[in-house]
């Protein structure tokens, strides 16, 4: 007998409004209101409003959390100015990673660990076994939060008619605490779909007030409600990888092209060093593989698992695809052999269900957008 998937505190709103649910990483979650692809677009042009609940947040506190993110993490965690955030992962001790993380500096001796949702049980694990041996005391704190975000060019000004807060001062990865419709909130300029936006921390009991305030206030702006299935397609587009499919425990942050989140030079050891010494030094040489765009000439979709080939012989494997709405052309994410990753690389194909469909190599990410 499996256990029933969780609920998060919006679930009757999402129901009331016709969403298709569906089971992930243990949680009834809207997959999408109505055309996936009208979602992604009001993402992309106007703005679209996620409930991202289901997120695992784990605070540290104490007067060595810093230096606890530091041994745990692969980060400069205790560097962080205070009411700052940063993109970073936690690695084995193999250096394989077990989950990409955002962390928010709230306070000088306080610290938040947002997980996927997929991997907050095993984060939370990880961070108190590594965190005992300093002044530092990890929470779980995953049943205190609701997560709402509002993504999308028009998302400054439609937060602005419910808040006072200092948005235009508010810069890209940071978070302030303030008041948005009479609701206390951390206001983080983050998000997960190349779009500028904001990402609303909330008690549970606020989430439902606040998800009606902020489709009120976006109305006359074109805001929509955006499930799961349009932000795999917004990030993907954007090309952040996705936990379980770019990411997984047979990686290293250096064999998914972000070796850049390492921090060789912070003060102390960490959980990984030595592995990760040597992931450097073998990509520093010639990777392996590498990670790639890939753009369709015909219609087909490939799928994450799907060989990519190329003269006859398998040379890679997709990580993730799909249509895209705003290239009007499938894509892919594919870890490629090295020889094969350079952008205009002829002769590659996607080999789907035996048919070799011809895709072009490009440089991630498919979308950038306008500053």
């Amino acid at each position: 007998m499996t256990d029933a998937p969780r609920r998060t505190p919006l679930d009757a709103l999402h129901r009331a409004l016709g969403a298709t649910m569906t089971d992930f990483a243990g949680w009834d979650m809207p997959l999408r209101y109505g055309s996936e692809r009208d979602e992604h677009v009001a993402v992309r042009t106007r703005a679209g409003l996620f409930d991202l609940s289901h997120m695992g947040e784990i605070t540290l506190t104490g007067p060595q959390a810093g230096e606890a993110l530091d041994f745990a993490l692969v980060g400069h965690i205790s560097a962080l100015a205070v009411g700052r955030a940063r993109y970073t992962m936690i690695c084995r001790e193999d250096g394989g990673i077990l989950d990409d993380l955002i962390v928010y500096r709230l306070g000088e001796q306080e610290y938040m660990v947002v997980a996927n949702a997929s991997n907050a049980q095993v984060v939370l694990d990880a961070l108190t076994e590594r965190a005992a041996g300093f002044d530092a005391a990890v929470r779980d704190d995953r049943e205190n939060y609701a997560l709402i975000a509002v993504q999308g060019p028009a998302s400054p000004g439609i937060l602005k008619a419910v808040t006072d807060a200092d948005l235009d001062g508010l810069k890209y990865y940071a978070g302030l605490p303030g008041t948005v419709a009479g609701v206390s909130a951390l206001i983080a300029r983050t998000g997960y779909t190349g779009e500028d936006g904001f990402e609303l921390f909330v008690a549970p009991g606020d989430a439902e007030k606040l998800w009606q305030a902020l489709t009120e206030a976006g109305a006359e702006a074109g805001l929509v409600a955006c499930g799961l299935s349009c932000r795999d397609t917004l990030r993907l587009e954007a090309g952040m990888p996705l936990y379980g499919h770019e990411l997984t425990t047979a990686t290293t942050p250096f064999d998914a092209g972000l070796g850049r989140v390492v921090k060789f030079d912070k003060p102390g050891d960490f959980v990984g060093r030595a592995a990760l010494e040597a992931a450097a030094e073998r990509a520093a040489q010639q990777p392996p593989r590498k990670l790639v765009g890939l753009v369709a000439t015909g219609r087909r979709v490939p799928r994450a698992g799907y060989p990519v080939v190329a003269g006859g012989a398998v040379i890679g494997e997709v990580t993730s695809g799909a249509p895209s709405p705003t290239l009007a052309k499938p894509i892919a994410i594919a870890y490629v052999d090295a020889e094969h990753a350079t952008p205009g690389t002829e002769g590659v194909a996607v080999d789907i269900r035996g048919s070799h469909e011809p895709y072009e190599v490009v440089a991630l990410p498919f979308y950038k957008r306008a500053r």
